[in-house]
């Protein structure tokens, strides 16, 4: 299980970067952490690395639930507004993950019986300032 710290913003998007390289084509990657934690920082990182769009374009979709990049390459999702299975339900994340891409879900830890056995897990947590400290785990 990989461990890593970063020390700002910019170690945080360049970790995600490196990051992007080594996950496979297509994953499911929960990003895990409290608010404020650096998931969609990360997000940046990855989805640039991945090259489907620069970090300044990728934000937290907390209101539209998913956001796509780089013609479906890419998928962010953030469950973090819905409560129940149901709502989950509608979003037809089964689709999206049979499709070749990386989807990449926050808050997606709450909702354990929608989330394919092989996957892989950043928890992240902040420390003082801007540190960071990111373990990455795959299951299989």
């Amino acid at each position: 299980m990989p461990a890593y710290r970063t020390a700002s913003e910019e170690e945080t998007i360049a970790l995600g970067e490196r990051l992007a390289r080594e996950l496979p084509t297509k994953r499911v990657v929960l990003l895990i952490g409290n608010l404020g934690a650096g998931k969609t920082t990360l997000a940046k990182g990855i989805v640039n690395g991945r090259g489907a769009a620069p970090p300044d374009e990728v934000s937290s979709p907390t209101f539209t639930l998913i956001h796509e990049y780089g013609d479906g390459r890419v998928y962010h999702i953030d469950l973090y507004r819905l409560d129940e299975l149901r709502e989950v339900a509608t979003l037809g994340l089964d689709e999206i993950f049979e499709r070749d891409a990386l989807v990449l879900i926050e808050w997606g830890e709450r909702f354990p019986q929608i989330l394919p056995a092989e996957r892989t897990e950043i928890r992240i947590r902040a420390g003082h300032n801007d540190e960071r400290e990111i373990e990455v785990t795959t299951l299989e």
